[in-house]
């Protein structure tokens, strides 16, 4: 949690505008196979708190197409709970709490998931947060509800990064993974694209245009600071970290087309990695740090492949359709994301690389950037409905699906960070 703070401490201290304004709507579609029902209580006193926990939990919960979300009212006493009478209204598991102010000036956040079958206690956090915190305080109950309910590694508390365009105006910025709590770490009159994660989670490179060409930079969202990794001659574009977080795989057209390169994080130890006499460019480390997937164009059309660190070994990976790019690959190695243009339509397919089934899982026509959440149950991506671009959020068996959007400008290339330590 320390680390956690660190970083939130850090985005609400470097934000220059502020509280953020008018945040992301999000609307969901579809449920997810075998609901969970979990009713979700009001939290006893907490009036008192600047955020109402209950609501935050209930809609990550909602979200994630993974429970059916049982109507509570307040359950003030939460140590003698009527489990009968909360299995009668169809609940299998029950969320209560407490919000307290404490003197300093801090909360008191207090949480029980429990059993209405066996009737008996799942699990209990008790946090004392800061009024910053709140929100993220109700974050980390819903990762918890959602591990010990289905075994998987809740994301709620996570954080994406996208960017914002008005007009001439391109903002780098990063919220919540619900798309709240908007900070801006980046704002510039050229464009900004290909944002990526340190796996840290303290850090994000990109790249801008500020130059009048694109280069890649690091920024630290904590102190601000920032790094130029790669400024070579042409093109310097889709940076991506290495799973040690000491350096990233990029694109360079320095010797002429595009190809895979190395560089430490500060810039420093630049290896070419590719040599094909095509195009190979958005590179992506597998998780175990042992394998970068890219888009190459060597065999025709562009196609998705896998190499060694040092370019050794390239292999392709896809074969349906004519047009795969943008590849991600899921934190465990097994699904490979893409966007895939069949007949004349971008849209987010997965590979099952063990078994080489495809699956669309985007029923729009223009989409692209996916980014997997750090537990690999879900990918964000960017899509375009008539002259408004948007983020959307699908699970990876299709089922649920969200889409994300403001009031005004545009919002695309979005990349989702990882789990904080």
């Amino acid at each position: 949690m320390k680390k956690l703070n660190m970083l939130y401490t850090g985005l609400v201290i470097a934000a220059t505008m502020g509280s953020a304004r008018a945040q992301m709507r999000i609307e969901i579609s579809g449920v997810g196979s075998n609901q969970i029902p979990v009713a979700v209580a009001g939290f006893a006193n907490e009036g008192v708190s600047p955020q109402k926990i209950s609501e935050i939990i209930k809609a990550d919960l909602e979200r994630s197409g993974a429970f059916k979300i049982i109507d509570a009212g307040v359950v003030n006493d939460v140590n003698n709970i009527d489990y009968s009478g909360w299995k009668a209204k169809g609940a299998d598991a029950l969320v209560v709490g407490t919000v307290d102010a404490l003197a300093d000036g801090r909360y008191d956040v207090r949480y029980k998931l429990l059993d209405t079958v066996k009737q008996a206690k799942i699990s209990n956090l008790d946090k004392a947060v800061t009024a910053q915190f709140t929100r993220l305080s109700a974050h980390l109950i819903a990762d918890d509800v959602f591990f010990k309910l289905t075994g998987i590694r809740g994301a709620f508390s996570t954080r994406i990064a996208y960017v914002k365009q008005e007009g001439r105006n391109y903002q780098l910025m990063v919220a919540d993974a619900d798309g709240e709590n908007e900070q801006l770490a980046l704002r510039s009159n050229e464009p900004i694209i290909s944002p990526s994660w340190s796996p840290d989670g303290t850090k994000v490179a990109y790249v801008s245009f500020e130059q009048k060409k694109p280069v890649v930079y690091v920024q630290n969202l904590i102190t601000r600071a920032r790094t130029v990794v790669a400024n070579e001659k042409g093109s310097n574009s889709a940076p991506a970290w290495a799973p040690s977080g000491n350096k990233l795989a990029v694109a360079l057209s320095k010797d002429g087309h595009t190809q895979i390169y190395t560089v430490n994080a500060d810039g420093s130890n630049l290896r070419r990695a590719s040599n094909s006499p095509g195009i190979d460019t958005e590179p992506q480390w597998s998780a175990d740090g042992n394998s970068i997937y890219f888009t190459s164009d060597r065999s025709g059309g562009p196609q998705i492949y896998r190499m060694n660190p040092d370019g050794s070994d390239a292999k392709r990976v896809t074969f349906g359709g004519a047009y795969n790019i943008s590849p991600r690959i899921s934190a465990d190695g097994k699904t490979l994301a893409y966007i895939s243009r069949r007949d004349n339509n971008f849209q987010l397919y997965v590979l099952d690389l063990a078994s080489n089934q495809e699956l669309r899982l985007s029923d729009t026509t223009n989409d692209e950037s996916p980014s997997f959440a750090p537990n690999g149950k879900y990918i964000m991506y960017a899509t375009q409905a008539g002259s408004r671009k948007s983020l959307a959020v699908v699970s990876v068996d299709g089922r649920v699906k969200q889409r994300l959007t403001t009031q005004a400008g545009n919002i695309k290339e979005p990349t989702w960070g990882p789990f904080m330590q």
